[in-house]
């Protein structure tokens, strides 16, 4: 599953922010976007998302998934997964529930299997009946990450999903995302301001430039 795209233009009414752009993610391979704020990093993620707000950007380009156009599709039907900064755990609902709410439907043994294999492989075995309140804010992030990967995205982009992090839990979840998208062969996108998150110094793109 390779995710590629092509960006002829990304503007704003008034302001190109990105042109002439293109990239490739291979199957467990993470390709790092980096830049100032405000040249398009974020739209980038939300233009391949079907996110973007076409009110006040315009996206002339493609974005293909297996070589299936998928530009014209609505953001539920992309099979493209996000995680952000902010972990957005439900907080109305358990540990569990947060990560049921994103595995397909089937029989319900299997789907709540599939939650238990979860926790555990996150390290959280019997947290599922928890508050994501009472979480500190590795595990959440660790929740985060199991539950976007329950829903079995055929790629994911990660928009700063490590800043919120203090150093030494920022080391741990990066490699722990990292190894899941490889161990998943899931081609993945990551918007990071920071060098230490780059995956491979070779998928590098830098926006802003001239």
């Amino acid at each position: 599953m390779t995710l590629a795209v092509h960006i002829h233009r990304l503007a704003t009414r008034d302001h190109t922010l990105v042109a002439d752009l293109r990239f490739e993610a291979a199957p467990g391979q993470i390709l790092t976007l980096m830049g100032p704020s405000g040249c398009g990093k974020s739209s980038v993620l939300a233009a391949i998302a079907g996110t973007l707000d076409t009110e006040a950007l315009r996206f002339e380009g493609s974005v293909r998934l297996d070589g299936r156009d998928i530009g014209a599709l609505p953001t539920a039907r992309r099979g493209v997964g996000l995680l952000f900064q902010d972990d957005l755990l439900f907080a109305h609902m358990t540990v569990a529930e947060n990560l049921l709410f994103a595995v397909p439907a089937g029989p319900k043994r299997e789907r709540l299997a599939a939650v238990e294999r979860a926790l555990e492989e996150a390290g959280l075995a019997g947290f599922g009946a928890r508050d994501p309140a009472t979480l500190s804010g590795g595990q959440r992030a660790r929740v985060a990450l199991m539950r976007a990967l329950l829903a079995k995205p055929r790629a994911l982009l990660l928009d700063e999903p490590f800043s919120r992090l203090d150093a030494a839990l920022r080391d741990q979840f990066r490699a722990f995302v990292f190894e899941h998208l490889r161990a998943g062969q899931i081609p993945a996108v990551l918007v990071t301001h920071d060098a230490a998150d780059i995956a491979d110094p070779a998928r590098v793109l830098e926006l802003g430039r001239a």
